[in-house]
């Protein structure tokens, strides 16, 4: 039998059982046991599916689909994203960023002055490739004030993950804006109210105290850059224009789109429709990063005497200690992606469906439990957006009250962020932290905030 044949007939309580036991014989053989996360991972998701019924035959397509459509997101976007922060960091061009920004804005506002940067880099640019660019810039600044990573890696990884979360043109306040009827200006600056503060007491704040209670060096995955290879350091503006290039890339197709959906653009006229194709095709994620990488091998390679076989080998040397991060987060959108197939996260949903709750909390308490079931937030957040789309579009709410349920439902696909979601793979791998650490630090940063940003939008909602 295969999947196309089978139809899941375990009800919802055997299902969230098997979810339940499944994550706790994860942390148990990664914590206690210390296999090897990308083994445990690809044990753990084929246990899981024979439990939860599904067919012998659709067993390791569902594996691989996980597997390989994580993958697909992932491997490119790390790959070019390590090339260019190993080019950053060799060249020299790291340390030049971090004199000028320590000199700006000192020692002690370094880490403020991090996160900043990356709300702004974080306005266009996705959750994972803003991280991988600024990871160099974070490592350098780490390691010459000192201290913990935690200190400016939170801040940092904190304020991607709240764009992305909260303000379009990300995907999901995006997908949630067109299943409620919600008005995506509105929505951004809704999103901005609620995701800037957020950040700053939930990033900023919860960086400075987690990084004086966990001590985390600052990992070598990116390499480091010795005395010879920064005898000759690129320029300051030629190191912001090469980090700024894909996030230039990349937002004129999430602008270009965005004013195409909303109607802001005549996509009827040839001459705008096939700039508008162009301009997604140059701004998709890869290759943005390609051109970015090929630009930053000329500037910071080429032009700097380094080329041939030594550029080869400064590529090469930035894609082996990326592989296990590139393969346990595929392991780990493995495992989510046998979750979704077995239906517990529909399960899930048939339960919460029927609660009776407010609108605003039901779309946040569903997309929450969507979360914590599968670990995919762009599943949590569709599903609990057309769960309570009905409801929303029958009960006659403004603009602005729209917007912030837009805002709570995609704070509930945020929060408690643990081993079946990728990104908590990534963040942690990245960051050279073990099981443990990453859940006290990035589970409890991206919980908290979406229940911070959940409590901004009911307020707003309020008020309305």
């Amino acid at each position: 039998m295969t999947m196309d044949d089978w139809t899941q007939t375990l009800s919802a309580g055997p299902l969230l059982a098997i979810a339940a036991a499944a994550v706790a014989l994860l942390l148990v053989l990664i914590i206690k046991v210390h296999l090897h996360a990308f083994v445990a991972l690809i044990l753990v998701s084929l246990l899981t599916a024979v439990a939860a019924g599904l067919p012998a035959g659709g067993i390791v397509d569902v594996l691989l689909d996980g597997f390989g459509s994580t993958l697909a997101a992932v491997a490119l976007l790390v790959g070019l994203g390590a090339m260019l922060g190993r080019l950053v960091e060799t060249s020299g061009g790291a340390k030049v960023l971090t004199d000028v920004l320590i000199a700006r804005f000192g020692e002690r506002r370094a880490p403020l002055a991090l996160g900043i940067a990356s709300l702004l880099f974080g306005f266009p640019i996705f959750f994972d490739a803003g991280l991988v660019v600024m990871l160099p810039i974070v490592f350098a600044v780490a390691r010459r004030l000192g201290g913990s990573l935690l200190l400016y890696g939170l801040p940092v990884a904190g304020a991607f993950s709240a764009m992305h979360i909260y303000v379009p043109p990300h995907p999901g306040p995006v997908a949630a804006s067109e299943f409620l009827g919600a008005n995506v200006g509105i929505v951004i600056l809704v999103g901005l109210v609620v995701a800037i503060p957020t950040w700053y007491v939930t990033a900023y704040l919860f960086g400075r105290f987690a990084g004086r209670r966990i001590q985390l060096p600052v990992p070598e995955i990116l390499g480091r850059a010795d005395d010879a290879q920064i005898e000759n350091p690129p320029r300051f503006g030629a190191v912001v224009g090469i980090l700024l290039l894909p996030l230039v890339l990349i937002f004129a197709n999430t602008g270009l789109e965005t004013a195409a959906t909303a109607g802001w653009i005549d996509t009827d006229n040839g001459a705008v429709a096939a700039t508008v194709a162009v301009a997604g095709a140059v701004g998709s994620t890869p290759v943005a990063l390609l051109i970015s990488v090929l630009v930053a091998a000329w500037v910071l390679g080429r032009r700097r005497g380094v080329e041939g076989t030594a550029l080869e080998k400064t590529l090469d040397s930035a894609l082996g200690p990326v592989a296990s991060v590139i393969l346990i987060t595929g392991a780990g959108g493995m495992f989510g992606g046998v979750l979704r197939a077995s239906g517990i996260g529909d399960a899930l949903a048939d339960v919460l469906g029927d609660m009776g709750l407010p609108v605003i909390v039901a779309g946040f308490v569903i997309a929450a439990a969507l979360r914590v079931a599968q670990g995919s937030a762009t599943v949590a957040l569709t599903t609990a957006a057309g769960l309570i789309a009905p409801a929303v579009l029958n009960g006659g709410y403004g603009a602005v009250e729209l917007a912030a349920i837009v805002i709570a439902v995609a704070a509930g696909s945020v929060v408690l962020s643990h081993v079946n979601d990728s990104g908590f793979w990534l963040v942690g791998r990245f960051f050279d932290m073990d099981v443990r650490t990453t859940l006290r630090t990035w589970t409890v940063m991206e919980t908290a905030i979406g229940v911070m940003g959940f409590a901004i939008a009911c307020v707003i909602f309020a008020v309305a």
